[in-house]
């Protein structure tokens, strides 16, 4: 069950860091409402992982969390932000899912 929390919990940091991205260059009532979304997806990341360590070892706890963030956040990035989607771009997030895989294998 932690296993899912953590999921989740990375999720939420995608969440936070696609909130973030949508404050650039806005103003007044909306960035205020992004930048709410961001501090409750903030919040909820740090609350869950929390909770996930309290039987995933924090050395893969936290690597897993910080890259299931970084690869939404790329993904993001790409496919609603527009940003480039280079070879190499690719090849480094494919390599750190490998990554997040392996350290779910090796910790069961």
């Amino acid at each position: 069950m932690n296993w899912i929390i953590l999921i989740i919990a990375g999720l939420c940091e995608v969440g936070f860091a696609f909130c973030l991205g949508k404050t650039k260059g806005l103003e007044g009532l909306l960035y205020w409402e992004w930048m709410g979304g961001f501090a409750f997806f903030y919040v909820m990341s740090a609350v869950l992982l929390a909770k996930a360590i309290e039987t995933i070892p924090i050395g893969t706890a936290y690597p897993v969390w910080t890259g299931i963030g970084a690869l939404g956040s790329v993904l993001v990035g790409i496919f609603i932000f527009h940003e480039p989607a280079t070879f190499w771009r690719l090849f480094f997030i494919t390599t750190l899912t490998a990554s997040i895989i392996g350290l779910k294998i090796v910790s069961e």
